[in-house]
């Protein structure tokens, strides 16, 4: 599968990884519906980072001149809180 990290490029993604991606993009779908603005915003960012840097370890950096249609796209690492909560709510951004 292809991820693409907006702002740097795809990555090739063994199937096998789907899982724990799916995993911690729910927790963030759950994290973003909370209430207490200051504990989402670290939380939030916690996670995002953790789904992003899944990528990076266990993906393979397809090159900048090759581009395939991506099968997931997680959006910038400046992405706001209220950004968020518009991209990850009901499935997040896999569906089940």
């Amino acid at each position: 599968m292809i991820v693409r990290l907006m702002g740097e490029g795809q990555y090739e993604l063994d199937k096998k990884h789907l899982d724990v991606v799916n995993k911690i993009d729910n927790n963030i779908v759950k994290i973003v519906k909370r209430g207490n603005e200051k504990a989402v915003k670290i939380t939030f960012k916690i996670e995002f980072k953790k789904l992003t840097d899944y990528v990076r370890k266990n993906g393979k950096k397809i090159p900048d001149e090759i581009i395939t249609p991506s099968d997931i796209i997680i959006p910038p690492a400046d992405l706001t809180l209220e950004e968020a909560r518009k991209i990850f709510k009901g499935e997040g951004l896999i569906e089940d």
